[in-house]
């Protein structure tokens, strides 16, 4: 991982001290249960807890000879415990430590990123109740729609936001997952209550039946949700980009006394913020089909899995870690330009307005079929030609049968594109902004 797009707080879950230290905890509280179980020597669990260390250096050496990182671990360790460490993994097998081990570090990922996705609601939720009332044109296929509000655009990604936070809360929950059962995952060699020993020491379930190792549909929901929370950033930067848009220009990013957008053009203000936040957004997406094609692994256990995790563990968690805390910047900084939004819904000359054209013909004794015809011929005018699409209406001779100027000019009141603002933000926040 390279230090541009990783955090410390995330990174250090996945340096080789931590996991080598999650290792020792591991083989030290199965140690102590076993020492409780009267199956090893008191003293012999207190020596490991007491003289037990790992050399990073010492480990590779060793790995570099036998192949086995397990091994290679265990011998370190022994090197420091001294004659007690016949003890050390005792019943285990080499799945037992590193999945538990994973289980601890994407708990204590999830932790962090839960925390990302509260800090970033809680932005979110103060920009949509700046911009509660600020008019915007809405687009659908990038074209002008009717209008909407800025807030009310916010809250859409806040409730999305707020349901990734659910996925998050849960996908931690179904991986915070132990299995201490020893090979092909049949407790012959280890005891079920040494497994409920540790679990519970590191705030971890038991797996309720495992093979050799933790079963992967565990891993694939939980890198399947993280997928879910990449996407959902890059909507919203997608968006902030487009609004950035010189053409557009309702919103943009943050630009810093100092800051220079491109070497060549001196002019330039670039979304490169957001710009960057879709394309880790493709990269933590990017581990989830390898952890779905993790789920198969051959009998009671293979190994074809370790190799993507040891990848998309810490690359998936620490992309999104950065890309959380960069977009909840983003926001907070966030530029907001409401005469370029009232600016821009004005281009059209009033078209925003011709579905209430539309139902208002309709509701006057027209069919659908010839109210949508007549309001069509106008807006394509006005589409066409720039002329103020309220002007049309008045003049066409077959609407003025069925709608007043007065009438018309009521069809053009903005706040009707408003009135249900309160209801939306109510649905989204509850009592969250009282």
């Amino acid at each position: 991982m390279i230090p541009r797009y990783a955090r410390p707080e995330m990174s250090a879950i996945w340096s080789p001290e931590s996991k080598y230290a999650i290792w020792l905890e591991i083989e030290t509280l199965a140690c102590e249960a076993m020492a409780e179980l009267g199956e090893i020597p008191q003293e012999a669990a207190q020596a490991i807890r007491e003289r037990g260390n790992f050399s990073v250096e010492r480990i590779d050496e060793i790995e570099r000879e036998v192949k086995h990182d397990i091994i290679a671990f265990t011998t370190s360790v022994a090197e420091f415990v001294g004659e007690e460490a016949r003890f050390l993994h005792k019943g285990l097998t080499s799945s037992d430590v590193l999945d538990t081990c994973l289980a601890v570090q994407l708990s204590r990922a999830s932790d962090i990123l839960i925390k990302d996705m509260e800090e970033l609601l809680e932005s979110i939720k103060k920009r949509a109740e700046e911009h509660k009332w600020t008019i915007t044109i809405g687009r659908s296929h990038g074209i002008h729609a009717e209008p909407t509000t800025f807030g009310v655009k916010l809250a859409t990604y806040y409730a999305e936001f707020d349901r990734n936070l659910q996925r998050l809360k849960t996908a931690r929950e179904e991986i915070a997952t132990c299995a201490i059962s020893g090979a092909v995952g049949t407790y012959a060699n280890i005891d079920p209550r040494i497994e409920a020993y540790v679990a519970n020491a590191l705030g971890l379930a038991q797996e309720p039946v495992s093979t050799q190792v933790i079963p992967r549909d565990r891993h694939a929901a939980f890198f399947c949700a993280l997928g879910v929370v990449a996407s959902s950033i890059e909507r919203l930067a997608t968006e902030i980009r487009h609004l950035q848009r010189t053409e557009v220009l309702e919103a943009e990013e943050f630009f810093s006394a100092g800051q220079k957008g491109s070497s060549a053009m001196p002019h330039k203000r670039n979304p490169v913020l957001t710009e960057n936040l879709t394309g880790l957004a493709r990269l933590v997406r990017s581990s989830v089909v390898p952890a779905m094609e993790n789920v198969a692994l051959w009998h009671e256990r293979d190994i074809s899995h370790s190799s993507v995790e040891r990848g998309i563990g810490p690359d998936a968690t620490i992309h999104l870690d950065f890309a959380l805390a960069r977009l909840k910047g983003v926001m907070d900084g966030l530029v907001v330009y409401p005469e370029n939004m009232e600016r821009n819904m004005n281009q059209l000359g009033g078209l925003h307005n011709s579905q209430r054209v539309l139902l208002a013909l309709v509701e006057a004794g027209s069919s659908r079929e010839d109210a949508y015809r007549l309001v069509q011929r106008n807006a394509m005018v006005t589409w066409r030609e720039g002329k103020p699409f309220n002007e049309l209406l008045k003049a066409d001779t077959d609407i003025k049968t069925m709608l007043t100027d007065e009438k018309i000019d009521e069809l053009f009141d903005l706040g009707y594109h408003t009135k249900r603002v309160d209801e939306i933000f109510d649905r989204v926040f509850g009592n969250a902004l009282a």
